[in-house]
């Protein structure tokens, strides 16, 4: 506009008119640039809505964005007109075109898009029908692609290590668990990728985290991949290798993750597997049946890893029941026999130590090895009221079997857990898979399945999502209307939004990377940008029908006026995204598919908007043409 006024004038403006011109192209732009700003902060409405772990991630993203907006928008309507009229100063010449308007000057960049593009736009004008064919096409394609992704809550990050949880048979002791234990690290840390592994066996002392002692966490430290033998060996082929070499141990059994998402699923599923299999029931024979038989069924389907039903049996049980006869018969009551169990087993007090000011009792009891032997038990002397010494044996039968190891309760009902981790595919589709194949198990009368762990957050954002995004795409749509004041022409501008979906989805498959919520949040950014950009080039357009010009000439030089704007757009988005999309550091995952919708979105909107918007504006206003269009 400064340099317009130049040109006009045939000399150098004052302050005073240059603080005029700033104010006048300011009151131009409050109402397309209000409408916009409008549009990109219900875009990033959804973000404010997620929930538990995927609110907590995203949310404060979607208000640092909005927040930025509002400021910029405050910030390019006082402070950047008042310097642009103070501090830019006015060209030494201005050649003005044959319209009358100043010639702007333009980068290499600008001007090698606009020897491809305008060429372009008018050809696409010109034959509307092939247009709409050329635009149905990548519609279905990116349909396709996107039906083909595969689906999980959030990228898994690569912390670098391996968490694994050592599982042994309930009757394993602490000595044994230990001994086992020793064995297992030795083996593992002979892979050349291990630096170091250290585990924690049983409950410690403070017991925050109560385990029993056939249980062990292990992390597995590795060394920097350029330290590894193959650097570029994935980490998913290395676990394996692992689980193989550990396997050897016999008597144990595992399960892999990382430390941080271990303790991740555990804290927001209960469970430290991926996905967790809930069956509910009353019998606890039938219960552990059921859950051997979706056990099974998890283990064929391509993708589980680490499939195991939760230890609620195997715990060794000595049961001493008294005969109360044969006691009787020795003068000795069922309290006497029990009594002499329990101090021979439980142990007694018989004194205490004082060390200063400090106490402590002293016990007596077998020795360990006694305690665990039914014979030795047999043989303990039991003495009657009247001196009479019998063995335990005489008056008691001694019986061992396998109990319970646990029965777990959720809202009044058993439960048992069978767990599964995902690896080498999606979780979304590994769960379809896995839900149509368990529907094969016939569940007993009263029995029934729950789904948890991540794919129960997934579905949760999935359902959030799905809720909020259409109502926020109705009031997008009468923003559009509102600033266009025509259904048409404002449904056009919405058919940006599909234009850039179908490059999010595209660039996702050609990555090899599933959907997920950074992937939405990616796609929900770039659906604001192509609806912007709509806006801008559709009233470019109706300007060009206020003064006059046709339909066809008003779309092309309307879309050719604004391609510097939706170029740079689009340009400077893109290259911002870039380093997140390569990055291969800390968090570098979740980023990634961010990044990736964002680029591919842009590249189609940006193309297909300056193609398919034109062309079909220009039949979409032409029986306005006589009417004129009022602001």
């Amino acid at each position: 506009m400064l340099t317009q006024r130049r040109g006009e004038l045939g000399r150098m403006l004052t302050r005073h008119e240059r603080l005029g011109v700033a104010v006048q192209s300011a009151r131009q732009m409050v109402k397309p640039a209000a409408f916009g700003q409008l549009i990109i902060l219900l875009v990033f409405t959804p973000l404010l809505m997620l929930e538990g772990v995927e609110g907590k991630t995203f949310v404060p993203m979607g208000a640092t964005v909005m927040l930025a907006l509002v400021g910029a928008f405050i910030f390019s309507f006082t402070f950047v007109p008042a310097m642009t009229a103070l501090l830019v100063r006015d060209p030494k010449t201005v050649h003005l075109g044959p319209d009358g308007k100043a010639e702007e000057h333009e980068t290499f960049i600008l001007r090698f898009a606009r020897r491809w593009i305008q060429p372009a736009i008018g050809a696409a004008v010109a034959r509307p029908k092939v247009v709409l064919i050329a635009a149905l096409a990548m519609l279905g394609v990116g349909t396709v692609s996107f039906m083909t992704l595969g689906r999980e809550f959030i990228p898994t990050l690569d912390e670098g290590d391996i968490a694994m949880q050592v599982l042994r048979v309930p009757s394993a002791s602490l000595e044994q668990s230990l001994s086992m234990q020793m064995a297992l690290e030795r083996a593992i840390k002979a892979q050349p990728e291990v630096e170091t592994v250290f585990s924690r066996t049983g409950t410690a002392e403070v017991a925050i985290d109560p385990m029993p002692a056939n249980n062990s966490d292990s992390v597995v430290i590795l060394k920097d991949r350029k330290d590894w033998p193959d650097p570029k060996l994935p980490k998913d082929e290395l676990i394996e290798r692992i689980e193989e070499v550990a396997s050897q141990q016999i008597g144990n059994s595992f399960e892999f993750s990382q430390p941080i998402e271990l303790r991740f699923n555990e804290l927001i599923s209960g469970v430290r597997s991926d996905l967790a299999v809930m069956v509910y029931g009353d019998d606890f024979d039938t219960l552990q049946k059921t859950a051997e038989a979706v056990a099974a069924k998890l283990r064929a389907t391509p993708g589980s890893a680490d499939v195991r039903v939760e230890q609620a049996s195997g715990l060794p049980t000595l049961t001493i029941s008294v005969d109360r006869f044969a006691a009787a018969h020795y003068g000795l009551s069922a309290a006497d026999v029990s009594e002499a169990v329990s101090t021979a087993i439980g142990g007694a007090e018989a004194g205490r130590i004082f060390e200063g000011d400090r106490r402590f009792d002293v016990v007596v009891r077998l020795p360990d090895d006694a305690r665990n032997d039914p014979s030795t038990l047999a043989a303990l002397p039991i003495v009657s009221s009247t001196g009479v010494i019998v063995p335990l044996s005489s008056v008691a039968r001694i019986e061992t079997a396998e109990g319970p190891n646990q029965i777990s309760r959720e809202n009044g009902s058993r439960r048992m857990v069978v767990q599964a981790n995902v690896r080498g595919r999606d979780l979304g589709g590994f769960v379809a898979d896995a839900q149509a194949a368990v529907s094969e198990v016939a569940l007993p009368v009263g029995y029934r399945l729950d789904w948890g762990g991540q794919f129960e957050n997934l579905k949760r954002a999935e359902q959030r999502l799905g809720l909020v995004i259409p109502i926020v795409f109705i009031l997008i749509g009468v923003l559009l209307f509102m600033a266009l004041g025509s259904f048409a022409e404002a449904g056009l501008v919405f058919a940006c939004v599909p234009l850039a979906l179908v490059g999010g989805a595209l660039a996702l498959l050609l990555r090899g990377m599933p959907f997920s919520v950074s992937a939405a949040v990616g796609f929900i950014a770039v659906s604001g940008v192509a609806t912007l950009n709509g806006l801008v080039l559709m009233q470019a357009i109706r300007e060009r029908l206020q003064a006059g010009l046709e339909p066809v000439a008003a779309a092309i030089e309307g879309a050719s006026s604004r391609l510097r704007a939706v170029l740079t757009t689009a340009l400077v988005a893109i290259v911002g995204f870039i380093p997140m999309a390569l990055a291969h550091g800390a968090g570098a995952e979740v980023q990634k598919p961010l990044a990736t919708v964002v680029i591919g979105g842009l590249l189609t909107a940006t193309v297909l908007t300056l193609l398919v918007l034109p062309t079909f504006a220009a039949k979409a206003v032409k029986h306005r043409k006589s009417e004129g269009i009022e602001d």
